[in-house]
């Protein structure tokens, strides 16, 4: 990891976030704080951040409408580490279905913290080898559908553009790049988070839903992500290579 990455806090404990910010900073990290939804998006106006470190339980806009709308915004490529007030299953899903990148139990370690924040920002910026695409193809063209690999949207029949999560795109890559070949929950999750990643089969349930979702996928007919029973999940349709001026 850099030493410039800037990391924004968002806790309305003051020590949390305070000892937070203090520990990233004896290891090299940017800091910010904020101790809400208000706050938060006021240091995003103003400063370059490259993680959010983001607690479930907030004032206002708790962390589940603040990170379901970073995810519809100009702000949606940035990676979001979920804080949760307790080990619920229950909170770690609705997070992940919100967008959130990780989650981490309260009451945490600054170091377990620092090491799942590297983890997240190491796999948002450095795609596996079979992701990388040429820079002369920028767009993937499936069924309706093409993926824009420079702005790492979709693009509708229409042209318009659909906004994706960075789990959404790297997902999506890794279907477009395995087309009719059934790739099994474990082989997904090592193929979209690396090595870092924990064997946590319902997140790349739910990761899959919010694709299908913004493929417009209706999940009985399942036009482009089909379910395999018991084996995972397959890429039906066919996909072509879009060179930059076509």
């Amino acid at each position: 990891m850099k030493p410039s990455d800037h990391i924004l806090i968002v806790d309305d404990d003051r020590d949390i976030r305070e000892m937070v910010a203090d520990y990233l900073r004896k290891n090299g990290l940017r800091a910010s704080t904020a101790a809400d939804g208000r706050e938060m998006r006021a240091a995003l106006e103003a400063q370059d951040i490259d993680l959010i470190v983001l607690d479930l339980m907030l004032p206002g806009d708790d962390g589940l409408v603040l990170c379901r709308n970073l995810r519809a915004g100009p702000h949606k490529a940035i990676p979001v580490l979920m804080l949760t007030a307790r080990d619920d299953a229950t909170d770690r899903i609705v997070g992940l279905e919100m967008g959130a990148d990780d989650y981490l139990a309260k009451p945490f370690s600054p170091r377990e913290l620092l090491a799942r924040i590297n983890a997240v920002i190491r796999r948002t910026r450095m795609l596996p080898p079979n992701l990388r695409v040429s820079e002369a193809v920028r767009l993937i063209a499936f069924g309706r559908w093409r993926l824009d690999t420079t702005a790492r949207h979709l693009l509708d029949a229409e042209g318009t553009a659909i906004a994706l999560s960075g789990g959404e795109f790297r997902l999506l890559r890794v279907f477009l790049d395995h087309p009719q070949r059934v790739l099994s929950r474990d082989q997904l999750l090592n193929l979209t988070q690396g090595r870092d990643a924990e064997h946590f089969d319902r997140s790349i349930d739910l990761l899959v839903s919010r694709l299908r979702q913004r493929l417009q996928d209706d999940a009985r007919d399942q036009s482009y992500i089909k379910t395999v029973r018991s084996e995972g999940y397959v890429f039906s349709q066919a996909v072509t290579l879009v060179g930059e001026g076509s």
